[in-house]
């Protein structure tokens, strides 16, 4: 954890910065610890222990911009890495769009505390950790004689940062996280070896759901039993909540100001129009009590507050951090989202199912990828048919293409089920009309 010598010494190093040549500068200071349980078939496999803490420190130089990071954090030492990452500066090309953010964009403090520290985390002892991961194992050994392996998985950490700007801001930030997993693979038919898995995370070790993800794991594994291709065609998809993120991440990379500077964007110069149909509407929600995702300013300092994305379909923001808002000569709003929430529908998985006629379920993304200038994609898929409101066949190396903007203007329903572990709270999704290329 970050402590008042720490503290201390973040200041001394601004202030150092500032009196060697400096005309700006900008403190993070770091901290960080990380265990890992890797089991196969019941027993140890890996065993992964790390902590570290350092000091990053970003200079701005007679127009020019560095940034250096250092874990030896003694006064001496430091003196020599400050000195000498400015005499370096000194020699990059100038860039006047490097800048700190204007001081009344920092956040100011004065709010809540977020809870996004365990205070159980250093009390939780190894030998329990083992076990969870253990437990999730026996949950599937010698359930079914076609498992070929059962890797389970038990991880923790927690992350301490320490922010300070020449120009005003201080910001600390703290948080912890859990998880718990399982991946199988089996038998199947002829040569083939299908794996599929299961994974719960939390901020609190007493939030982490710690039972039935074996089972759910070995349930999803024996369903991909007999996969295979079918005929090409355009069909409803439904794409699983667990993978939804991945049509989701090209709309949102579209967004950032790195992207649209660079007018590698599908999505420049589309604030104020429809992009997807009425049914999308997505919020950046940054302030949740324990959730993961949860923050009150940016890397920059910058406050966070909350905001809307997509309304009905509408673009109404970008993310654009102070240096590619300079060279855009655009207003700047926030470096990046915080929590997504996609506003929900009110069925789940298998409601949403159940009204599809001729549709394609897909519950996993294989390879392929999307333009990020012209919003083409192609993903290779697995999933399920789907006929007449039901999943029959487990299907596999099918692909999907389309185009980003057309694939959201066609998103006719949402679910009521997205993960609230995940950053991303994004329901099941159905989408219609959708190319698939199989036979």
């Amino acid at each position: 954890m970050i402590t008042k010598n720490d503290k201390n010494l973040a200041q001394w190093a601004l202030d150092f910065a500032l009196k060697n040549g400096c005309q700006a500068s900008r403190i993070n200071l770091y901290s960080s610890s990380n265990t890992s349980f890797d089991l196969r078939n019941g027993k140890m496999d890996k065993l992964q222990q790390a902590s570290e803490s350092g000091m990053t420190i970003h200079l701005y130089v007679d127009g020019r911009y560095g940034t250096y990071s250092t874990n030896r954090l003694v006064k001496k030492e430091l003196e020599d890495f400050i000195k000498n990452g400015i005499e370096a500066t000194r020699f990059l090309a100038t860039d006047e769009f490097q800048v700190l953010p204007e001081s009344s964009r920092y956040y100011k403090g004065g709010k809540p505390d977020l809870q996004l520290l365990d205070p159980k985390f250093e009390k939780i002892h190894p030998d329990d950790k083992i076990a969870l991961a253990k437990a999730v194992a026996d949950e599937i050994m010698g359930k079914d004689k076609r498992i070929v392996s059962v890797n389970s998985l038990y991880y923790d950490g927690e992350n301490f940062n320490y922010r300070l700007n020449s120009n005003g801001f201080e910001g600390e930030s703290q948080t912890s996280y859990y998880g718990l997993g399982s991946n199988v693979s089996i038998k199947g038919d002829g040569d083939a070896r299908p794996s599929d898995g299961w994974y719960e995370s939390a901020v609190y070790f007493d939030d982490l759901i710690k039972k039935d993800i074996g089972r759910t794991a070995l349930e999803r594994v024996l369903r991909k039993i007999g996969q295979k291709k079918v005929k090409s065609g355009k069909y409803t998809m439904v794409v699983d909540k667990t993978v939804a993120g991945r049509l989701l991440g090209p709309l949102m990379d579209a967004l950032y100001g790195s992207a649209l500077q660079q007018k590698n964007s599908f999505l420049l110069n589309k604030l104020g129009e429809k992009i997807g149909s009425s049914k999308l509407t997505l919020l950046d929600e940054p302030h949740l009590p324990k959730a993961r995702g949860a923050r009150y300013f940016d890397y920059e300092g910058v406050a966070t507050e909350p905001r809307t994305i997509f309304e009905n379909g509408v673009l109404k923001t970008y993310f654009i951090d102070t240096y590619n808002a300079k060279k855009m000569n655009v207003a700047p709003t926030i470096s990046s989202p915080s929590i997504l929430i996609l506003k929900k529908g009110n069925k789940d998985l298998s409601g949403l199912i159940s009204e599809v006629e001729n549709g394609i379920l897909v519950t996993g993304f294989n390879g392929g990828n999307s333009n990020s200038s012209t919003g083409d994609f192609s993903y290779g898929i697995e999933g399920f048919l789907i006929e007449k409101g039901k999943m029959t066949t487990p299907i596999s190396e099918m692909n999907v293409t389309g185009n980003m903007t057309q694939l959201w203007a066609s998103l006719i329903e949402i679910g009521n089920d997205p993960r609230l572990t995940s950053s991303w709270r994004i329901p099941s999704l159905v989408f219609e009309n959708v190319d698939f290329s199989g036979l």
